[in-house]
């Protein structure tokens, strides 16, 4: 085999190697993995604010009817002035019940571009809106940093901008099976080309990391889980499986992840209970709730799921049957150790026509860096002056939520 085609097979495979090292992680470490909605979802039929009369006059075609015992297709019950959407009925609903999920609305960025990219790309930098900026400088990598955590991959196609930086991040995505992307005997010929050469490390730690991806995703030994954990009914697709196969991977070593999910941008026909709204929902609500069930009670209690958008949408609904972009969102926050709490946390403010942030959004009362680092304080044990490097200029804000 010629070089040249060496190096094209690498470059083909599904497994990106930007030079992360193998350590054994300790099963009892905290593990924390970031999910972005990409497309800056609607954050208002999520969180149901179901005691704002303003909220069903300004959306009579898309609302989600206040908690009703008789109707599957109203909000469901969590506080007397929140509902969740009913698409998470089966999934998260149970996981709010039992404690292990809450919702943080007025969540997000001072950033106003209200642009996908550049409010996206301003929140994986986590760097001070307005200032200079370095690109090549995520908050995940500089998180990374502190924690010495050379157990993180992003479950990406590409390395975020979140992961980079001069930590060495993996990125693998998991839509597809892992499968070793040589066999031994050319795996064997690329080790020695590279072999005392500066790059033959990263080679080899890639080679080995894609071997281990194989092996732990394999088909056989994702059948033999879901068969050990009694879901035959329904075999898992789309989201629910790629995050099945995430909480695999961070089952073993990796207790830092980040993981993206398109498709949010409903300008029209988003719909209301049901419709393309409700189908996003259902089957990401699908997904956490497979990587819960997937990591099982003990490593559960340890980890930490935040979901994030890049903003909100419109309060009210427009005239295509959709919203546009807006501001603030409503982040959720998952896991098996959550403080004991409502299921609603963080700062709020009722609802009505001179409380919306430009008299269209939610404003943002809850900065994702302020309330990430307290977070993180709580969860790994970050003083300030490490907060104050993931997050330059922010104060943490510790809402108790673990």
């Amino acid at each position: 085999m010629q070089r040249r085609h060496l190096l094209q097979s690498l470059a083909a495979a599904p497994l990106a190697m930007s030079g992360a090292r193998l350590f054994a992680a300790g099963a009892d470490r905290p593990r924390f993995l970031l999910v972005f909605l990409r497309g800056g979802y609607d954050a208002t039929n999520l969180l149901i604010p179901t005691s704002s009369s303003f909220y069903y006059e300004q959306r009579p075609r898309i609302a989600i009817a206040r908690p009703s015992p008789t109707d599957n297709a109203s909000a469901l019950p969590l506080t007397a002035d929140w509902g969740l959407h009913p698409a998470l009925r089966a999934s998260l609903f149970p996981l709010v019940q039992a404690g292990q999920a809450r919702f943080l609305p007025f969540a997000g960025t001072e950033d106003l571009s209200r642009s996908h990219f550049e409010t996206q790309d301003s929140i994986e930098l986590g760097q001070p809106v307005g200032g200079s900026r370095d690109y090549n400088s995520g908050f995940l990598n500089r998180l990374a940093a502190e924690l010495d955590a050379q157990q993180a991959l992003s479950f990406t196609d590409q390395l975020p901008i979140a992961f980079r930086g001069p930590v060495r991040i993996a990125n693998a995505g998991l839509r597809e099976t892992a499968r070793p992307a040589v066999d031994a005997k050319n795996r064997a010929l690329i080790a020695s080309m590279y072999q005392g050469q500066s790059l033959g490390a990263s080679v080899e730690e890639g080679l080995a990391l894609r071997e281990e991806l194989a092996r732990d995703l394999s088909p056989d030994r994702m059948k033999t889980m879901t068969d050990a954990a009694g879901r035959n009914a329904i075999p898992a697709k789309g989201f629910e499986l790629e995050a099945r196969r995430i909480a695999t991977l961070m089952r073993g070593r990796f207790n830092l992840g980040f993981i993206d999910v398109g498709g949010w941008d409903t300008h029209v026909n988003q719909g209301g209970a049901t419709g393309q709204l409700a189908n996003r929902f259902e089957e990401v609500g699908r997904g956490l709730a497979g990587i819960a069930d997937e990591l099982g009670p003990d490593l559960w209690r340890q980890t930490t799921v935040m979901v994030i958008s890049e903003f909100g949408r419109t309060f009210r609904e427009n005239g295509n049957r959709g919203t546009d972009h807006g501001h603030g969102s409503v982040y959720w926050l998952l896991g098996g150790g959550l403080a004991s709490g409502g299921p609603v946390a963080g700062d709020q403010i009722a609802l009505t026509a001179t409380s919306l942030f430009q008299n269209r959004d939610y404003p943002v009362l809850n900065d994702y860096r302020a309330v990430l680092g307290g977070l993180w304080q709580r969860q790994f044990g970050l003083s300030n002056d490490a907060v104050a490097r993931v997050f330059p200029g922010v104060r943490p804000k510790d809402l108790r939520l673990v």
